[in-house]
């Protein structure tokens, strides 16, 4: 059964006569009515009464028509959906991105964004970046803004933030205007949990500086980290953000993360997605 036939079907049952369908249709009366035929023996039972030149649907053909319709409804919705997936100016973009960059940098991209392109709709994900870099790589996420480079995903670096190293206010680290690992090896350090792309620098900023840390505590955001060391739990390794009461942060000598955009560079991305994806890219030219 194709949906050709279908729309004929109902054009038939709308009508009750095969030669105005057919010529509403722009189709041959005998085409018409062999396509009618051949759809009564693929269901097995008669569609139409016929009485005298007009055919009125019998309770099969009743049967048959609110399903035919659903057909043709179905069709059309997703015709007109593909025609919007098509259009650049709409279409749906899947957005993941780091909890630390939910602040600043993707708030503004979509403003500017959306402010040219409203129709747009944007499906967001925010997490640590062993969670986005799946959501893309599952296709739950058409990219992701995250750090560290990502393996098996394509690339392009977005920005460079230099880290920072936040301690109590007063602390002795305060007062340089860098800090180096090395000097609060001795510290509790409250640290970003596993799976974040923040512990992932760190752990190799502590490899580099020879420092074993005392874990005090794994957090999951930021400000977390902040405001526990303004508790006196320890000191934290932070990217720029919003400072918290009592605590000061010192730029950490040589301690930079670059965040970037990934994607799957072999899957089709719809025009919507693409356009997205060269407008961020473009955003981050110097």
């Amino acid at each position: 059964m194709d949906l050709v036939t279908v729309r004929w079907f109902l054009a038939v049952a709308e009508t009750g006569n095969v030669t105005r369908a057919a010529e509403g249709l722009r189709v041959s009366q005998p085409g018409l009515s062999r396509a009618i035929a051949r759809l009564e023996r693929e269901l097995r039972a008669p569609l139409f009464d016929r009485e005298g030149r007009t055919l009125r649907l019998n309770r099969y053909g009743e049967i048959f028509r609110s399903h035919a319709e659903h057909l043709i409804a179905t069709e059309d919705t997703a015709r007109r959906e593909l025609a919007q997936a098509a259009d650049p100016d709409h279409g749906e973009v899947g957005l993941a991105f780091l909890h630390t960059q939910g602040t600043v940098l993707v708030p503004e991209l979509l403003r500017v964004y959306r402010s040219a392109h409203p129709h747009v709709g944007f499906r967001l994900i925010q997490g640590s970046s062993e969670r986005i870099e799946a959501a893309v790589a599952s296709g739950h996420a058409d990219m992701a803004i995250t750090s560290p480079r990502p393996e098996g995903l394509a690339w392009h670096p977005l920005r460079t933030e230099r880290l920072r190293l936040a301690v109590p206010a007063g602390h002795r680290a305060a007062g340089p205007a860098e800090a180096n690992l090395a000097d609060v090896a001795d510290e509790p350090f409250i640290l970003m949990r596993g799976g974040y792309g923040l512990r992932t620098v760190t752990d190799e900023l502590f490899r580099a500086a020879g420092v074993r840390p005392e874990i005090a505590f794994e957090g999951e955001e930021a400000t977390t980290l902040r405001a526990l060391v303004a508790a006196g739990l320890g000191v934290a390794i932070v990217p720029p953000g919003e400072g918290v009461a009592g605590v000061a942060e010192v730029v950490i000598a040589d301690a930079r993360r670059t965040i970037g955009l990934a994607w799957a560079e072999n899957r089709t991305r719809l025009p919507a997605v693409e356009h997205f994806r060269r407008f961020v890219i473009a955003r981050s030219a110097p």
